[in-house]
């Protein structure tokens, strides 16, 4: 495994961060231990979770699963850098009870403490706003998270799914505060087919130096070879990839993206994620196996070299869309 700075950090994090979205819903509890076992051994000792992943009824249930984990001991915990996230309501399906949920020093506060308490440690290493809060001011923010800095709680603040804007606003509150370290992190929607965070997010992630950590690395399963897996009577696309896949121009792409590494011998899935670790800002896009098979996967791509002719190829197929101001203006 390879490792690298978080952001502007001295944290030391893998080149692929172990997404733990489908512990619980999809892969039990098991399967899940024996999967971190396996990410753990192969060098991954950066984990995300949320706590509203489990969702439904069942919100919370992730974190209590990597909780179980800690809990085995042999220094599980220790080895890992621990991301969570916080904005969700975590009460019943249905309106949020007032101060339930976004990012008010009221939940923030609780929020913490009840993740702490399902993850069954005393710190998370990153704690990460998972959406933009538009009612709260970032200075009440600031005020929360320091509190919880100095009691230990948390260690870092990230952001996910922020503007290049909210990033700025974040970071800028922070230094007027002074003594506060402010984001150091955004995890956003990022793969091949998905280049829009280039013209903004990433520019001001870099600007602010957060590390950048993409989800859906393959696009909903666009990218791993959805089109061979349907021909060949596998796993058929669901949500937005079939959405996608719908329109036959989209679909001819994704053909043409599946024909080319066909032609370099390589498969789709691990040539996503090894473009993603070619991006300037990248820390680590996240994986999120059902399967240790997929694990497997995933940890080849961290080897894998992408020519630069096959770079050119992917950029053929899938053009991002060019710097701001320059992307929509001369």
């Amino acid at each position: 495994m390879k490792y690298t700075q978080l952001g502007r950090t001295g944290l030391k994090v893998s080149r692929l961060v172990l997404g733990t979205m489908n512990f619980g819903p999809q892969t039990d509890e098991a399967d899940s231990h024996l999967i971190m076992d396996a990410a753990l051994d192969a060098g991954i000792n950066f984990f995300d979770t949320a706590n509203v992943y489990g969702w439904g009824e069942n919100k919370g249930r992730t974190e209590e699963i990597i909780g179980n984990w800690f809990a085995k001991g042999g220094d599980r915990r220790d080895r890992t850098v621990l991301a969570t996230k916080v904005y969700g309501n975590m009460g019943p399906d249905g309106p949020a009870w007032p101060n339930h949920d976004k990012l008010s020093a009221v939940n923030i506060r609780r929020a913490v403490d009840a993740s702490l308490k399902r993850l069954r440690t005393d710190r998370i290493d990153l704690y990460q706003f998972h959406h933009i809060d538009r009612d709260t001011p970032f200075d009440e923010i600031w005020q929360a998270i320091d509190v919880l800095i100095q009691q230990g709680k948390i260690l870092y603040v990230g952001s996910s799914n922020f503007p290049g804007y909210k990033i700025a606003q974040a970071n800028e509150a922070a230094a007027r505060r002074g003594g506060t370290i402010g984001l150091v992190s955004e995890q956003c929607l990022y793969n091949l087919a998905e280049r829009r965070a280039e013209m903004e997010v990433i520019p001001a992630a870099q600007e602010y130096g957060l590390g950048v950590i993409p989800w859906s690395p393959l696009n909903g399963g666009l990218l791993g070879g959805v089109l061979r897996k349907e021909a060949t009577g596998g796993r058929r696309a669901s949500g937005r990839a079939a959405d996608t896949l719908a329109d036959p121009a989209s679909r001819a792409r994704v053909q043409a993206y599946e024909d080319l590494l066909d032609k370099h011998g390589i498969e789709p899935g691990e040539a996503a994620l090894a473009w993603l670790l070619t991006r300037p800002g990248v820390t680590g896009p996240i994986v999120g196996p059902r399967t240790a098979d997929q694990l497997a996967s995933a940890l080849r791509a961290v080897e894998l070299e992408l020519s630069e002719e096959l770079l050119t190829g992917l950029d053929e197929i899938f053009p991002g869309p060019g710097p701001a101001p320059e992307a929509f203006a001369w």
